[in-house]
């Protein structure tokens, strides 16, 4: 105890405490049993067993930290309060394969997507990337946005991989997705059993994302960090290039926040 006061100092949260429910050892333990039955019971081998995941990306992902005198009782940041933000779908098999990525965007047309003139637009369609409109004033994935994900990255992997393993055309897949509104709505799972009966829904205990999601940590996680990265290394070439073109010296620096500026970060 001595030791351990040592190594550690009071600090201010920074975010909530994920509340697991009280049984989720139970929860997780029985969700692993049910996933072992049908995977024995349907002959499922690694490639067919799929696990996806929607998160928000900001288009700004800051980590709100600045530079300023030592001592300042305020400090400001520039864009601490932007939510500007587009839903990604990202898919990984039991087999390791990641899947293409599918990104929602607010509103109703093609419009309210990246610009298809952008460098690496085309490149990111040829992996099998998808950019879609949610048709609402939200960005998050629906019911609508789901189609275009199972019969575009879902459904080709499947089929590919039947050929590949040499399985019969009523292989079953196990696809493991959260206890969402959407994914638990009798519309998406009557549309599934329509067009998709070979295709097994398994959810992810109530509250459990953080403890039994694999995407959730394994992969929204990383994906997260990288595009943080990737964001801070264009706004510090941003500013590289606004200082260089400076040739009065007035100093000052500008963030361009206008939401197609934004869109060109996403792709």
């Amino acid at each position: 105890m001595q030791y351990w006061g040592h190594q550690a100092k009071v600090l201010k949260a920074t975010c909530a405490a994920h509340k697991l429910p009280e049984n989720w050892e139970d929860q997780c333990k029985q969700s692993v049993f049910c996933k072992a039955y049908k995977i024995k019971e349907y002959n499922i081998p690694a490639e067919p067993f799929i696990n996806s995941d929607q998160t928000q990306m900001l288009y700004a992902p800051g980590d709100k930290l600045t530079w300023a005198e030592t001592g300042s009782s305020q400090v400001l940041v520039l864009g601490a309060e932007e939510k500007h933000a587009f839903t990604v779908t990202v898919g990984i098999t039991a087999s390791g394969r990641a899947l293409p990525f599918q990104a929602v965007y607010m509103r109703r047309t093609d419009h309210s997507c990246p610009s298809k003139q952008l460098p690496y637009y085309q490149a990111a369609l040829d992996v099998g990337i998808q950019f879609v409109f949610s048709g609402t004033d939200t960005y998050w994935a629906n019911h609508e946005t789901m189609h275009p994900c199972m019969n575009k990255i879902l459904v080709p992997y499947i089929e590919e991989q039947k050929q590949k393993l040499n399985l019969p055309k009523n292989q079953k897949t196990l696809w493991t997705i959260n206890v969402w509104a959407v994914h638990c709505s009798k519309e998406f799972r009557s549309w599934m059993h329509k067009n998709h009966p070979n295709i097994i829904l398994d959810y992810v205990p109530g509250g459990c994302t953080g403890v039994g999601q694999p995407c959730d940590v394994g992969m929204q996680h990383p994906f997260k960090l990288s595009t943080k990265q990737s964001y801070h290394e264009d706004v510090v070439q941003n500013f590289m290039k606004q200082i260089q073109d400076d040739k009065k010296g007035t100093g000052t620096l500008t963030v361009d926040n206008h939401i197609p500026t934004l869109q060109k970060g996403s792709v």
